[in-house]
């Protein structure tokens, strides 16, 4: 048997150029919620592959996310991989790692922001009967884990994606760029043309 060449973890493209990113900490956030009127956060509860979440922040990016929060233990943080994987979006969208989740969503939620999960769950709202307007942070859970319960219990709702095929969820990125955009559908952005 002959020796395989290694893949390059990222395809190469012109938009896989990687580089530098916008991290914050978590008093920056308070800053982030005093200058919008209806902030759209997104929250990452665990997330632990470098390619989802340079996923997520290049769908953040792409909706209008104001910042992205995740757990500063037990989650990815910002590397090389999530740098390229994000094609750019790692420059523009704040990300802010925090000690506690929980604690960061009860503050967001005394400074009027909805905090709204997802799952899997039979109990959860569907996606579309749910209102993004106003000041929301859409909390997404682990990668197989989900949302852990005090994270979900802190909630204000939790909502789930209606699905009709076999499979019971989708990957946390594809389930994210779901979510970030009916609540942009909703918000009435029209986008950059």
């Amino acid at each position: 048997m002959g020796k395989r060449s290694k893949r390059p973890i990222a395809r190469e493209n012109r938009h896989s150029l990687g580089g530098g990113f916008i991290e914050r900490d978590e008093f920056d956030l308070e800053e982030i919620l005093e200058s919008n009127q209806a902030p759209l956060f997104l929250v990452l509860d665990g997330v632990q592959d470098p390619h989802n979440l340079g996923a997520c922040l290049r769908t953040a990016d792409g909706a209008g996310v104001d910042a992205v929060i995740a757990p500063r233990n037990r989650a990815v943080g910002m590397t090389s991989t999530v740098s390229r994987i994000s094609c750019g979006a790692s420059e523009s969208v704040p990300f802010i790692q925090v000690t506690n989740i929980v604690r960061t969503l009860k503050d967001m939620q005394k400074n009027g922001v909805w905090a709204v999960g997802t799952a899997d769950g039979a109990e959860a709202s569907s996606l579309y009967d749910v209102d993004f307007k106003g000041s929301m942070a859409l909390v997404m859970g682990a990668e197989g884990k989900g949302l852990r319960r005090l994270t979900m219990e802190t909630c204000d709702l939790v909502v789930k994606i209606p699905m009709m095929g076999k499979v019971d969820c989708l990957n946390v990125s594809v389930a994210t760029g779901v979510c970030l955009y009916e609540a942009l559908r909703q918000r009435g952005s029209s986008g950059k043309s």
